[in-house]
Order: C-alpha cells, then structure tokens, then sequence
C-alpha cells in the first residue's frame, strides 16, 4: 500500500526544496487573461461531465487539391471542384457558396461569416441565401480574425456569443444548430485547448436560455499571430502544438495554415496537412470525445474563462449587443488593448519567440502605434515589430 501524499506533504516539501515559506508567490505566474493559475493541483471544485463534440473524429481539412483526392476527406474549398465524392467540403468563400450545390455524395458546411467588422453591419440577405442553402452547417461566426487581431481568449469567447445572440434575433433560436464557429488556436497550449472546451460549455448554456441543448461545432485553424516570416521551421514547431490542443480540446475540423508565411510552395503546404496526419494517426488524440477531462489544471481554467467570458457577454448584450458595440467602437478599444499589451509583452520579451525576441536574429523596426490602430480591428503578427 502506498502512503496517500497529502497537499500539505507537497507543500512542505517545495519549501525545502525552494529554501522559502511564500512557495506561491515565488511559483505564481502572471498572465494576460487575468486568470489565476496555481503551482499545482490536488482536486477540482466542480468537475465537469464529458463535453461533447458533433464530429466522431476530428475531421482533418487540407486546402484542395486533385492529387491529395484519394487519401484526404476534408478539403477547405476557394473554388468549386467537380465530381468530388464522399467528402466534407467546407465553403470558404461568398461566391463559391453562391454557385455550388449540396448533393448527397458529399457533406458541404459553410466558413461564411456575415458579420462587417468594418461598419457593424450583419447582411441579413447573405444569411437568408445562404440558410437556403442544403448545407449541413450554413453560416460561420468567425472569431479567429479577433484571435490574429490580439483579441483575448475571454474576448474571443464572449464575442462568439455575442454574434450568435445577434443571429439569433433575427434569424430564430433554429439557427443554433446551422452555425460553424471557426477558431484560431494560438500559443498558450493549455489555455488554448481550456478555450475550445470553455466555449462548449458557454455555447451549450446559451442554448438553453433558448429552450435548446445544442453542441457548437467547432472548426479550430492555426494561428498566424505568433508566425514569423524568416523563422517558418519554428513556425512549424508552434502550429504543431497549436493543433494537438485543438484536437485534445475537442474541435470538430482543424486546418493548418502554411508554415511558410512567404514563399510558400506546395511541400510546405503538404508538410502543413501533414501535421495532422501524423498527430491523428500517430497520437490518435482526434478520436477523444473530451481528452481534457480529469485534468484538475484544465478543468479549472475551463471554468475561468468561461465564467468571465460570460461576464463579458452580458455587459455586450446590456450595450445592445454585437453590431451596436463594433458600431460604437467598444469593441474596436477592447481589441486594441489587449493587443498593445500583449505586444508590449513581446517587446519585453515576457512572451518568448525564439529567433524573434529570443536569440534575435533582427532589431525592432515598428513601434506599436505604428502595428496598431484602436478604431481598426486588424490581423498583427508579433513578429511585425522585428521584421
């Protein structure tokens, strides 16, 4: 029998290890989600029943192309392709969706925001066209441009259901199960993959504010913030991680954006699917209704940022929601600073990029006034400031 280990026990002995009685103070880390994070973890005070997920596997998406046909099942589509069969086809773009049509050898779901985040304005007419549609899934809220923008992982969440409130006044709580909600998984791996479960559980609560109990799908893509343009073997490094999160969190289709931010060339866009390909088959974390569950440290961070994020959400909704906080530029502020801090830490080198602000191989060339503008939402990459 072995002796239980008490968190006293634990305790004790990282004092004598650390020579120091004030253990959490010395082991506390800060963050720019405004989260606490413990050293460590003996339980969890409410844990959480499995978090579901639409897909039975995670589906692997690729950018089209004719000779990946016989061996890939998920393409990401620019352009309408011909004789495709038994495939799910996610439409990436307006006009694309305008001519093609579902048939029943394949399964078609939409990447089509209808959000203008430059003028607050939801094209009602685009979501009726494209609700009328025989699509699986018919109109796409996309939060991955707030992710690339600098947006936090509590602002993402929160304005993820802010839009769909916003749908779902026009459109009807029906239009809860005709959603993808497209993600970008950046590079905190634990509080990514803790994003993804979080959503599940802000998204299956919302629904039933609306006499639902509906499950969000989820299409998770890498992130580009934290790329650089002369290090895209370290690219490749990060967007791995960024992948397995997404997977392990319970995304329902990942796709890898190319690792070559210039000069791309068809390997590197093989090498990008391939990514997953070799962690869905090697590691076989894509079959996993909810690989995060039982982890004390994940489930409490899970509930953090879906507590605050929820916060967030109704002071959103008591300012009129969505489209009238872009339209006041409440959102625009927000985005912006938390992306100058989050760049200021870059600059700091409190977030650590190696071959940017680790190991530099270049000097600081822009400032932040220069990468950011608090009326615009814009993509940024950390690596802006150096290159």
């Amino acid at each position: 029998m072995f002796t239980k280990t008490t968190l006293s026990d634990w305790e004790n002995l990282v004092q004598k290890q650390l020579k120091t009685e004030n253990i959490y103070e010395i082991l506390s880390k800060e963050n720019l989600e405004g989260i606490i994070v413990k050293p460590f973890y003996d339980s969890v005070e409410k844990p959480l029943e499995n978090l579901p997920k639409i897909e039975e596997s995670t589906q692997l998406v690729a950018k089209y192309r004719e000779d990946l046909e016989e061996n890939v099942f998920a393409f990401l589509l620019n352009e309408n392709v011909e004789n495709l069969e038994e495939k799910v086809l996610f439409i990436n773009n307006k006009d694309l969706a305008e001519h093609i049509s579902a048939d029943e050898n394949n399964r078609c779901l939409s990447l089509i925001d209808i959000f203008s985040e430059e003028n607050g304005e939801l094209n009602e007419q685009l979501g009726k066209e494209l609700l009328a549609k025989d699509f699986e899934r018919n109109i796409c809220i996309d939060v991955a441009f707030h992710q690339n923008s600098g947006a936090s992982i509590v602002q993402q969440l929160a304005f993820a259901l802010a839009k769909t409130k916003d749908l779902t006044e026009i459109f009807g709580a029906e239009i809860l199960n005709k959603l993808v909600f497209r993600v970008a998984v950046g590079a905190n791996y634990f509080f990514e993959l803790a994003k993804i479960r979080a959503f599940k559980l802000l998204f299956i609560q919302l629904s039933k504010e609306f006499g639902k109990n509906e499950v969000p799908y989820i299409f998770a893509e890498t992130s580009l913030r934290n790329k650089s343009k002369n290090d895209p073997e370290n690219n490749l490094i990060r967007s791995t991680l960024e992948l397995s999160a997404a997977m392990i969190g319970g995304a329902d289709a990942v796709f890898s954006n190319d690792f070559r931010l210039e000069n791309a060339t068809s390997l590197s866009e093989e090498i990008s699917f391939k990514q997953q390909i070799v962690l869905a088959y090697e590691s076989i974390i894509n079959v996993f209704e909810d690989g995060g569950n039982g982890s004390y440290y994940i489930e409490n961070i899970t509930q953090q940022f879906a507590e605050n994020a929820w916060k967030l959400f109704l002071e959103i909704e008591n300012n009129g929601g969505y489209c009238e906080n872009l339209k006041a530029g409440k959102i625009q502020q927000m985005i912006y600073e938390q992306a100058v801090k989050e760049q200021s830490w870059v600059e700091a080198g409190k977030i650590k990029l190696i071959g940017i602000n680790l190991y530099p191989k270049n000097e600081k060339t822009k400032s932040v006034e220069e990468l950011y503008d608090s009326s615009v939402i814009k993509p940024v990459r950390w690596a802006e400031m150096f290159e």
